[in-house]
């Protein structure tokens, strides 16, 4: 997914290059500019891996924007527009790399994004918060969170691993709940900027849906800076998100932050499979106890006619030393029965974790020295294939506890 900033200050012209490219998948449409001057602050804000630029209205200005871009930018690919065969000659000359000619067919902006954006490999435009280090990378990584059964622990992981990453400043985390029906992540932490808006709205405007769009969507937890996208508000919505809702939004929010970590439900929907498919790796949550292991054992067995998932799974067992543990489960015994070394033992704190349920804040922030969230920043590190220290230590560092190891 790619970002593509426009400027055109003819509205109708503009409005058919809006929905020309909102019809392509790999781009994203990060901002419109309908006057040439202002357009140096688009790109200052907007960060985008192309421009395209329609001549036409004003020429002489075009050419000259065109020509200080190119100079300010150098490594930033320029597409032109023009009806004007000799106005396109002269912005190649004044620095863009690519044109089309009016009036503009999908098939041939398809292969001119193609071209422009394989050839340039990203721009040197400047970059802001978390997005940049996404984008660096090349890609923000993505854990989907999948319960045994329900009570395993599932939204109390990712809230709190999601609240984790995103407490650490080099950084941008967003927790999507993708429970649609009955997810609750939304009141584990205290947050602020819901202005009712869910995925269930995303979807509606999915052909529509721009940058601001989406942020207003995403509420904020101030202390950790994680970013959150909640499920419907009415049972009755859920019908209407579909897989290819998913597999739209969460491209987008790619863009924007370097870690997504995704609440799903149990019942393995068709939205649920399509974040399988989309993740990086897939958490598989469950306890040492005989029901759930039985449904590791089922999960296991169905996401492998999925190609490629099953290599996806780690199975971490939660609450670890609780009462509740099936006598003779141990363990060793339990990776006996899933056929699969277990990934991660997160043990049984209730009193931290209750008090942090109750307070609206994330261990991280309320408990972070607690067995549990020390278990939880290794888990996290862990998944992330980093050097991963003991818990113990964590405690008593002097120097602290970053999410990669000690500062």
């Amino acid at each position: 997914m790619q970002r593509v900033a426009i400027v055109d200050p003819n509205e109708s012209t503009r409005e058919s290059l809006r929905t020309l490219l909102l019809g392509v998948d790999f781009v994203w449409l990060e901002a419109e500019c309908a006057r040439y001057e202002y357009f140096f602050e688009v790109i200052q804000a907007s960060t985008p891996d192309l421009v395209i630029v329609t001549l036409d209205a004003d020429k002489n200005k075009a050419l000259q924007m065109i020509g200080q871009l190119s100079v300010e930018h150098p490594k930033l690919p320029i597409l032109t527009i023009s009806h004007d065969h000799q106005a396109l000659l002269q912005s190649l000359q004044k620095g863009a790399k690519y044109f089309l000619t009016h009036p503009v067919g999908l098939e041939d902006m398809l292969a001119a994004l193609r071209r422009a954006l394989g050839e340039s490999g990203g721009s040197d435009s400047p970059t802001a918060g978390g997005s940049s280090s996404a984008r660096q990378t090349g890609s923000s990584s993505m854990i989907a969170v999948l319960g045994s059964r329900g009570g395993v622990g599932t939204t109390t992981l990712a809230v709190n691993m999601a609240a984790t990453l995103a407490a650490d400043p080099t950084h941008s985390a967003a927790l999507i709940d993708l429970d649609l029906t009955l997810g609750d992540a939304d009141i584990a932490l205290e947050v602020n900027g819901f202005e009712n808006i869910s995925i269930a709205d995303l979807a509606r405007n999915i052909e529509r849906l721009d940058m601001n769009f989406l942020r207003r969507a995403m509420a904020k937890h101030e202390p950790t800076g994680l970013a959150i996208l909640r499920h419907p508000l009415e049972i009755a919505e859920v019908g209407a998100i579909h897989e290819q809702h998913v597999e739209r939004i969460l491209n987008l929010l790619k863009i924007s932050y370097t870690h997504l970590v995704l609440d799903l439900s149990k019942c393995l929907l068709p939205t649920d499979l399509m974040a399988l498919r989309m993740a990086d790796v897939i958490m598989l949550v469950a306890q040492l106890e005989l029901s759930s292991l039985r449904n590791v054992v089922r999960l296991i067995h169905c996401l492998s006619g999925d190609e490629g998932l099953a290599d996806k799974i780690r199975v971490v067992i939660n609450r670890q030393g609780a009462d509740s543990v099936e006598e003779g489960i141990s363990p060793k015994k339990a990776e006996e029965v899933i056929g699969k070394p277990i990934f991660w033992q997160v043990p049984n704190d209730t009193k931290a974790v209750i008090g942090a349920r109750v307070a609206g804040h994330p261990l991280v922030k309320h408990a972070p020295k607690s067995r549990v969230q020390q278990s939880i920043y290794g888990l996290t590190q862990a998944l992330y294939g980093k050097p991963v220290g003991a818990p113990a230590d964590a405690k008593g560092s002097k120097g602290g506890w970053g999410l990669f190891g000690k500062r």
